[in-house]
């Protein structure tokens, strides 16, 4: 049995500009930070193309870094993404998931729809649910209304 999850967020952008934000190094650099009150250390690095790779190491200093390898498996320009994720944390606990992502205009925004499946237990599904996804959101939304001066909601 896998487990999986299933998070929505109205966006305040077109789904070009709310996938470009989602998928573009620069602007994922700005986000990763954005509601930061300390600097920490966030590189990325894209091959947005089938079979290229995202990765992202980020955290508050050297020794408390976490490091995301997305490969990408699906990418259609600004409707779906897919990839696999293998993600670690400073502890060295490693996991990898299937993400996928879409991007529907709706209301004038952008209703953003992550499905991640492959959790090995619950509770680290519902942590992703709860502070992961809500969090990457929430700074996705403040960069996106500091570009574009709008505001979105929850779905």
């Amino acid at each position: 049995m896998t487990l999986d999850l299933r998070t929505t967020r109205h966006l305040p952008a077109t789904p070009e500009e709310v996938f470009d934000a989602y998928t573009d190094a620069e602007q994922q650099k700005i986000w990763y930070a954005i509601l930061d009150e300390q600097p920490g250390i966030v590189e990325i690095e894209v091959d947005l193309r089938v079979g290229g790779r995202q990765t992202a190491v980020w955290g508050p200093g050297p020794d408390m870094l976490f490091r995301e390898t997305q490969t990408f498996v699906e990418i259609d320009r600004p409707h779906r993404l897919v990839t696999e994720s293998t993600g670690s944390s400073p502890d060295g606990l490693t996991m990898t998931t299937r993400v996928e992502v879409t991007f529907e205009e709706q209301d004038g925004g952008t209703l953003m729809t992550v499905v991640q499946s492959g959790f090995p237990a619950p509770e680290i599904r519902d942590f992703f649910v709860g502070e992961v996804w809500q969090g990457a959101f929430a700074r996705i939304e403040a960069y996106l209304v500091r570009e574009h001066g709008r505001a979105g909601s929850d779905a």
